[in-house]
């Protein structure tokens, strides 16, 4: 019991420690394959966009809710997700 409760400890400090330069508001995801994947910060009011939840369908669809970065990961390039986040952006 104490053993795992130890290892529970460590697994929440190490996401607590990813989330401190995710402002308030905001959420972190994974954009790209596994040898380029890069992080973004975006916006949570994202998540209302039907674009942005095309993204996320296809997250589902490719990993369920099994993401191997800890995160929420978007198989998607990202050329694209930045043209997608920029043009929510600006509406």
């Amino acid at each position: 019991m104490g053993i795992r409760l130890l290892s529970v400890m460590t697994n929440v400090r190490q996401i607590l420690k990813l989330q401190r330069d995710v402002p308030r508001g905001h959420l972190a995801v994974y954009v790209g394959d596994i040898e380029t994947r890069k992080r973004f910060v975006v916006p949570i009011s994202y998540l209302n966009h039907p674009s942005f939840q095309d993204l996320l369908k296809q997250a589902e669809e490719e990993f369920g809710f099994d993401h191997p970065m800890g995160g929420l990961t978007i198989p998607c390039k990202e050329n694209i997700f930045v043209d997608l986040t920029s043009r929510l952006g600006a509406s």
